[in-house]
Parts: C-alpha cells; structure tokens; sequence
C-alpha cells in the first residue's frame, strides 16, 4: 500500500509540476520580448513619428536629419522584424512591426508618382514614345491591313457571295450586294433620329474593340494570329468599300466612316503592331533570354494597350455624336482628317519624353 500511496503521489505532483514549468517558459519570453522591444523602442518609435508626419503631407517640416535617417530607420525596423519571428516573440509585437514596415516601405521604396501625375506623363510623351517604339512592327501591321482591305475587295469584285462570309450578318443589313443606290445612300445620310443607325454603330464598335484586344492578347503566339486577324478584320472593311463603289459613293462611304473610323482603325493598327511587336521579340529575341525580351516588349505593348483603349472611347463618343450630327460628305472628310493628322502628329511629330 506506501509504494503505491507513493506512486500516485509523484504523479499527482508531476501533474502541478508542468504547469510551472510552462509558466516559467512564458515569463522567460515575456522578458526576452520586454528586453527587445526596450533596446530599440526609440527607434521604431521615432520612425513611427516620421511616417506619421509624411503621411500627414507635413513632409517639409522634417529636419534633414529625420530623412537621412529615415532609410536607415526602416532597415532597423525591417530587421527587428526578422528577429521577432526568428525567435517566436510575441504576436502583438510582430504585428507592430509588419504594420510599421509596411508603412516605410511605402514611403521610403513606393511609387512617389500620384495617378494625376502618371496620367500626365502618358500624355505628356510616354504613349507616344512607346507607339514609336513599336518601330517596325507599325509599319508591318499597316501593310497587313492594306493587303487586307485589298483581298477583301477583290475577293468580293470576283465572286460577290464571298461578301456573305467576309461581313457579318449584324453589319449587313440592306447592304448587300445589288441593293440600289437609294438603299445605299439612305445608310449613309439623313440618319439622325433613326435607331438602326446606332444599333450598327455600336456593333461596329464592339466588333473593333474586341479586334484590338484579340490583336494584342494573341501576340504571345509568335504573333502569327494578331496578323490573321488584321487580315480577316480588314478584309471586311474591302468588302464593304467595294459594296458602296459599285453604286458611285465610295466617297461617300468613306466620309460617313472617316469620322470615327480613323481614330478606330489607328487603334487596331497600334493593337496588331503591339501583339507583333511581343510575339516578334519571342521569336527574335537577340542577345537576351526569350523570357526578358518578352517582358520588355510586354511592358512597352502594356502602354500602348492603355492608349488603345483611350481611343476606342474616343471613337465611341465620334460614332455616338459626331456622325449623327454632322450629315454631309466634305464635312465629314473634315472631321475625319483632322483626327487622322492629330493622331499621326502626336504620336510621331511630339517628341517630349523620348526614352
């Protein structure tokens, strides 16, 4: 009976035995982390009062001595860090300290630029340089859609039923192939109130806006579909231009799409070269590895991309407005040139910001 009276004895005690033993682990810890923060609390503190002043806008009033010290502030702060998750200190300090480094990195690492001011540096020359950058490209993406618009009429002037294939049933409509001149003519003036005006604007630009993203987002594939696809959009474009010849108003024609067609077709030219220029530069890739050719190109297609999509709105609001209000040919023609020739002397004769 004493052995086994003694037996459950020291298992008793050992069970009131952990515990304190654990205590004891968290008071130790408790004090390494009590010590840690003590060493460097002024430091952080101190950082902390500065974010707070450049956070405020107040970043005048800081001594020159606070922004020298700033960077190495934030690598104290950043290495305090590492050590309070080496050494499994307590959450709430770790807590403090992502939060405060955080809040550095920003300051001391983060864009500076505000979105009004990136905003003004794309205008201000950065799309421009980067269509220029294009080089080339440009140049191979206006041929493909030239031979494009080629192909489509002669295709169509050789067999009209092709017509039928190269425009889609929604751009039909009465423009057909033997539909009469006055069929023809009234698509093209005195349309301002009419509803089926606008029902083909906004196909015709849904149908152009999704041609330039398909042309950049296809030019990963070696850019073999972006040029496809210029051909085929284009080739529709010859289609309808030879409809509207055969009846004696291809001038016409021509007017009534210049208003917003060449701000649209400038857009899908800027879209194709951009594919070509990202699938060209996998496929030729020069000295550097396939992957940072890729991602030089895809970066300056990115802000080009960014331009495209400022003029396809453009061009909405031209095929939304300005087509419906302006009713003759030569004003048209008007309208239509000017945007061509902006567009031509902003992106090619504005030179600020060349990179």
């Amino acid at each position: 009976m004493n052995a086994v009276t003694t037996g459950i004895a020291q298992r008793i005690g050992g069970w009131f035995s952990k515990p304190s033993e654990t205590v004891v682990a968290a008071e130790q810890a408790a004090l390494r982390s009590d010590r840690f923060r003590l060493e460097r609390e002024a430091d952080w503190k101190r950082l902390d009062a500065i974010l707070k002043r450049m956070e405020a806008g107040r970043t005048r009033g800081l001594s020159d001595e606070d922004l020298l010290a700033l960077p190495a502030l934030y690598r104290t702060a950043a290495s305090s860090l590492s050590i309070a998750r080496e050494t499994s200190l307590d959450a709430a300090l770790v807590s403090y300290l992502e939060a405060l480094t955080q809040r550095a990195w920003f300051l001391v690492y983060g864009p500076r630029a505000s979105l009004w001011s990136w905003f003004r540096g794309f205008l201000g020359g950065g799309w421009s340089a980067s269509v220029r950058g294009l080089g080339i490209d440009l140049l191979i993406a206006l041929a493909l859609m030239v031979a494009g618009t080629v192909v489509g009429w002669l295709l169509v002037a050789s067999n009209p039923e092709w017509y039928y294939s190269l425009v889609p049933g929604g751009f039909a409509d009465e423009r057909v192939p033997g539909a009469s001149k006055e069929v023809l003519r009234g698509t093209l003036f005195g349309n301002q109130d009419q509803d089926g005006m606008s029902v083909f604007a906004a196909s015709l630009f849904s149908n152009n806006a999704q041609v330039s993203i398909l042309c950049f987002a296809l030019g990963f594939a070696f850019g073999l579909p972006t040029m496809l696809l210029l051909i085929h959009n284009t080739a529709l474009l010859g289609a309808m231009l030879w409809l509207y010849h055969g009846q004696g108003l291809l001038l016409d024609f021509v007017g009534w799409l210049s208003i917003h067609g060449t701000t649209e077709l400038f857009a899908i030219l800027l879209a194709g070269a951009a594919g070509i220029h990202v699938g060209r530069s996998m496929a030729f890739p020069g000295n550097l590895p396939v992957m940072d050719a890729a991602a030089a190109a895809g970066r300056r297609a990115a802000q080009v991309m960014t331009g495209v999509v400022l003029m396809l709105v453009i061009a909405a609001l031209l095929e939304g407005f300005a087509r419906q209000l302006v009713d003759s040919t030569p004003s048209r023609l008007i309208v239509g040139t000017f945007m061509l020739v902006m567009w031509t002397g902003y992106f090619f004769a504005f030179r600020r910001g060349v990179r």
